[in-house]
């Protein structure tokens, strides 16, 4: 889901990040009004949890790959405006240090992932939970609502995909930038995201708040860092797990190299030629690109730069919750 440069044209992503941008502000607001200083560590922890989990891709139908976001998880622990900006950073990271998303897309990237699964993920989930009275009916309303959102996002990001033959052409009349319309890219993205991925992500969103639940009650419900090892204790444990994806062959659907993507197969045959805008789009060379942390490939690699973001996130973090109580001590005095 993570779209790259070049498969959207830069009219689509101004569009997307003037979409984007009143929804950063306002959750900086919120966040910086409402949240405890003492739960901004949350905020690096859980957006650490969403970087780690989108480097386990896992295979789906169709021979391409995908993988969880857990958008629903952090809006259910952190509120909806709390995930959006975890899992913001998190992008942005992805997409400056390790090449995973573009930077131009960054808006629509954000848009999808940061915006539209914690907050279509929140409010299902509240109005499930608003009608039931068992811990197990609002576990069944998470998985749904987690289900759900995830879908959506792909479906965004489906139609943004799908547009691009209609809204840039060339001369020849061949498409600019993604090639393929609404009729492939629907299909396409929603088909292995309603089978497979939806179903991964409700599961990895009711293990990690059961086990929160349990080892860290007070993080969710008095709002107190007093328990974090717990947390970091499965930091560690995704770290660990994460060159699992590396397991997954293939390629996420719209996420091809630009050099590779006249080579496509669809409906029997090859696309045949590199879109004119692709050919000559933004060629971002990210650091680490393809988390391949020091030119160490594999799982080595894989390792070195998942510790790499965490590390990033949960600093970040730290460092915005220590500006915070600057502040308030002057505005004391």
């Amino acid at each position: 889901m993570h779209i790259p440069d070049n498969y959207l044209s830069p009219a689509t992503c101004a569009v997307m990040v003037l979409a984007v941008i009143p929804v950063w502000v306002v959750s900086v607001k919120k966040v910086a009004k409402d949240m405890p200083r003492e739960k901004f560590p949350l905020l690096g922890i859980g957006g650490a949890f969403s970087f780690l989990i989108m480097m386990l891709n896992i295979p789906l139908p169709g021979g391409s790959t995908g993988h969880a976001v857990g958008g629903t998880l952090l809006a259910v622990l952190l509120g909806p405006y709390a995930a959006c900006i975890s899992i913001s950073i998190a992008l942005l990271i992805q997409a400056l240090v390790f090449g995973d998303g573009g930077i131009l897309s960054l808006g629509a990237n954000c848009f999808n992932m940061a915006f539209v699964i914690p907050f279509s993920g929140y409010l299902i989930f509240k109005l499930v939970k608003d009608r039931v009275t068992s811990r197990t009916g609002e576990y069944v309303g998470l998985a749904v609502a987690s289900y759900v959102a995830i879908n959506l996002a792909a479906l965004c990001a489906a139609v943004e995909f799908g547009i691009q033959p209609l809204v840039a052409r060339d001369a020849a009349g061949l498409p600019l930038y993604c090639p393929y319309p609404l009729a492939i890219s629907i299909p396409a993205m929603l088909i292995p995201h309603l089978a497979v991925a939806g179903l991964v992500e409700a599961a990895f969103t009711v293990a990690i708040l059961a086990f929160i639940a349990k080892t860290s009650p007070e993080t969710i419900f008095a709002g107190s860092s007093a328990r974090l090892k717990p947390l970091y204790a499965l930091l560690a444990a995704l770290v660990v797990a994460s060159p699992l994806g590396l397991l997954a062959a293939g390629t996420a659907w719209g996420e091809w190299k630009v050099e590779d993507i006249k080579n496509v197969m669809n409906g029997g045959s090859a696309l045949g030629y590199v879109p004119g805008g692709m050919a000559k789009g933004l060629d971002f060379a990210a650091p680490l690109r393809d988390y391949t942390a020091g030119g160490m490939h594999g799982i080595v690699g894989y390792v070195v730069s998942a510790i790499l973001g965490v590390a990033v996130l949960v600093i970040v973090f730290k460092l915005l919750g220590l500006l915070k109580r600057g502040n308030r001590a002057r505005s004391d005095a």
